[in-house]
């Protein structure tokens, strides 16, 4: 379900209409997020380390409102819910696109998404996942311990999906860190909208 959102009543009308004029209105922001206790309960409880960790992050997705804004023909809606459409790696170093549906029990989103996992690992292809606007585009990049990150774009798509993608996770003075990139659409949201996501994750992953 979406609602539509009256512009004129806005308090970031000006912004938005500023920001939907850009060519490139996406902006990214890269921070490091420590996982040391959700990676210790992720493994007392055997529990898959990505789907645990991007069910958090799919979590504080849904409470920071901006999130699940997108835009359509112009118009903006706030969606009830989003869902993930995260890229899953193979074997032979490939990946394929998938779709995950949002549920606040973190067993029940991961019994769907283990067996969403295995098709794409068994399959060919990009799979585009036919998903709609209320999604968020993750990624990630268990290689590299990046500390920047920039997205191929085709500029003639009209996309407003968020996207977060994921590092290679460390250890650091007995701390487990993980860098975290999250690129939005600044018609829709603003540094401070992803300063309290970052915030509400890092207290999601904290949790023991």
């Amino acid at each position: 379900m979406r609602t539509l959102l009256d512009i004129d009543t806005w308090n970031r009308k000006d912004q938005f209409r500023f920001f939907s004029q850009f060519e490139e209105p996406f902006f990214g922001i890269t921070v490091q997020v420590d996982c040391t206790e959700a990676y210790a309960y992720a493994k007392a409880n055997n529990y898959s380390f990505f789907l645990y960790y991007l069910h958090l992050s799919l979590k504080a997705a849904n409470q920071i409102e901006p999130f699940r804004y997108r835009i359509v023909e112009g118009d903006v809606y706030r969606y009830d819910t989003v869902h993930a459409s995260p890229t899953i790696n193979r074997p032979d170093g490939t990946f394929g696109f998938s779709y995950m549906d949002y549920h606040p029990d973190f067993a029940s989103f991961a019994a769907a998404a283990q067996i969403t996992m295995e098709e794409v690992r068994n399959s060919t292809g990009l799979i585009p996942a036919v998903s709609g606007e209320n999604v968020i585009h993750y990624s990630s990049i268990p290689w590299i311990h990046f500390t920047g990150l920039s997205h191929a774009r085709s500029f003639s798509f009209k996309d407003s999906c968020p996207k977060i993608s994921f590092g290679k996770m460390m250890e650091v003075n007995g701390r487990r860190i993980m860098p975290l990139s999250i690129h939005v659409h600044h018609a829709l949201m603003d540094g401070f909208h992803v300063g309290q996501y970052i915030d509400l994750y890092q207290q999601l992953l904290s949790q023991k």
